[in-house]
């Protein structure tokens, strides 16, 4: 996969080599979804991710002003989609590889702050969640074998 500034010569448009990472961060997200809904699941799926994974985060952007903006996720967020059985299987896979896992549930839809969030996730069983989206990060080849079956969104 390139780097979104590497040029057709392999390099970046600063002249040096893309940075290549060994780990993957990919949300999938259930094929049914609104298009509100599908930027609403991966907005929150991703937000926890550098709470729990201090080094999947980059350094602060400035501008040519010095004008300071937060720092992001350092590497290319995949987001791929699929059937609801799709999900299901890669929430198993994932989970049985121990990665770093987080959930959205169609639940989370009727609800408007994060203390409900977590009461309806925990409400309900492992295996008999409702999910929409699944965000995982780990070991690239680890989190490709999670999401097998699922396709790049469109």
């Amino acid at each position: 996969m390139r780097n979104t500034h590497e040029t057709a010569s392999g390099t970046t448009a600063t002249g040096e080599a893309p940075v290549r990472f060994d780990t993957k961060v990919a949300v999938l997200l259930r094929d049914d979804l609104e298009t509100w809904q599908r930027l609403n699941v991966t907005a929150f799926l991703v937000s926890g991710l550098g709470t729990v994974a201090p080094e999947v985060i980059g350094e602060p952007y400035e501008d040519a002003d010095s004008t300071p903006y937060l720092p992001m996720i350092r590497q290319p967020v995949l987001v791929f989609e699929g059937a609801k059985e799709t999900l299901t299987a890669a929430h198993t896979k994932a989970l049985s590889r121990s990665l770093t896992t987080a959930v959205f549930t169609s639940d989370l839809f009727g609800t408007g702050n994060d203390r409900d969030n977590r009461a309806a996730v925990r409400a309900v069983g492992r295996d008999a969640l409702d999910l929409v989206g699944l965000l995982v990060y780990g070991p690239r080849n680890a989190v490709d074998k999670a999401l097998k079956g699922a396709r790049m969104h469109p």
